[in-house]
């Protein structure tokens, strides 16, 4: 997930540079992440085919395609170029969370799924942070250019790592046969792999297909304000510049990161005093969801350390509720099913932050970024509504 979202966040911090030479308007950028976020609403397709054809090779196929991809940026000229790009980009980008669930679900008993459902999550984060100073050194230095090319060659190297180290529990060659069996046992039996094929109409009849992918619908146009907009909210209404951006811009990711960790960590608090997994994560979600109502707030306070502050707040309430909805798909199907459901969830997701970037492009320089902060406050605790409403504990 590092890589991932690195790959997909160095436009964002570099949006600010490339706007500038490339001439492209607020309205065209809008466009440019929203064709990311419809090639990744493609993300079930992904999840179907990791489950069909298996995380080692169909992942692979997945992570080479995004590195030379993210590589052609540093190739590309005008808005259009860019529009392609994104759009492919986000199709094979799809892959990446339906896998990293995947990987959680056959890996992990479940008493241990949350914790490494958050440290994978942490992925997510850490790709987001390493994105401004990569970007900023590759101004400096170079050219915005350069932080495409690099981005797509991390990959490639992870690539390598991932060939060489995955297998499934039952074929890895590190584990002992006692190591083995903890996993196993560990899991719930009605969920454990029987290499069945997802049905996807069934899913989708599932309330608790649609108890979890219409909370990530409200709940990601944050991340995507996060990754693709605060840069550019920055520059435009808080005059920072690039060196400033590099300081300042990776701290909202760096707080996402300890969100990773908050919601697990609550999850298992709740667990300890004897509340059921389902209702932990639930509450944690909500918790989420009120310190979320801080980035009302952002686009009020005068000062720019504040903004930063707020937004600090809700990167990470966005990871501690984010973390816990994701994760739910491992706890509610079975392991032939997790990556479609996850892919199911994550095309809800992105059609979210697609219609919020588009509405933000649009209107952005009419009515500046505060209704937008405002919305994104209050979008999650709709969302914790509807998890305690439509989610059904298991029997």
């Amino acid at each position: 997930m590092t890589i991932n979202y690195l790959t997909r966040s160095v436009l964002g911090v570099a949006a600010p540079t490339i706007m500038g030479e490339q001439g492209i308007t607020s309205e065209q950028y809008s466009w440019i992440t929203g064709a990311f976020q419809i090639g990744i609403m493609f993300q079930p397709v992904a999840g179907y085919v990791l489950d069909i054809a298996g995380l080692r090779y169909g992942f692979t196929f997945f992570v080479l395609i995004w590195s030379l991809i993210t590589m052609a940026h540093g190739l590309v000229q005008g808005w259009l170029g860019f529009l392609a790009l994104r759009g492919a980009l986000g199709l094979v980008e799809g892959g990446a969370q339906p896998a990293g669930m995947k990987v959680v679900s056959q890996w992990f008993p479940a008493r241990e799924r949350g914790t490494a459902g958050g440290l994978y999550q942490i992925g997510a984060s850490l790709g987001a942070v390493a994105a401004p100073p990569l970007v900023a050194w590759a101004v400096l230095t170079h050219s915005w250019r350069a932080a495409f090319f690099v981005a797509g060659g991390l990959g490639l190297v992870w690539l390598i790592l991932w060939l060489f180290w995955y297998q499934t529990p039952a074929r890895h060659r590190a584990i002992t046969a006692e190591e083995r069996t903890k996993i196993l046992d560990g899991q719930e039996a009605e969920l454990q792999q029987k290499r069945k094929r997802p049905d996807l109409r069934t899913m989708l009849r599932r309330r608790d297909m649609w108890g979890i992918a219409l909370p990530r619908f409200l709940a990601d146009p944050v991340w995507g304000m996060l990754s693709l907009w605060m840069p550019l909210y920055l520059v435009q209404v808080r005059n920072f510049d690039i060196q400033q951006i590099a300081i300042f811009a990776w701290l909202p990711f760096l707080a996402a990161d300890l969100g990773c960790l908050a919601g697990p960590a609550l999850v298992a608090w709740l667990q300890r005093r004897g509340v059921h997994l389902i209702d932990a994560r639930r509450g944690a979600f909500t918790v989420g969801a009120v310190l979320m109502c801080s980035m009302m707030f952002v686009g009020i306070v005068q000062s720019p350390v504040a903004a930063i502050a707020l937004l600090c707040v809700a990167g990470f309430a966005h990871q501690t509720l984010s973390v816990t909805v994701i994760t739910m798909s491992a706890d509610l199907f079975p392991q032939d099913e997790v990556a479609t459901a996850t892919g199911i969830a994550g095309t809800a997701a992105n059609l979210g932050v697609l219609i919020f970037t588009l509405l933000l492009g649009s209107w952005v320089d009419q009515v500046g970024y505060g209704p937008f902060f405002i919305l994104l406050g209050l979008l999650d605790l709709v969302g914790a509504a509807i998890l305690w409403t439509l989610v059904r504990k298991p029997v």
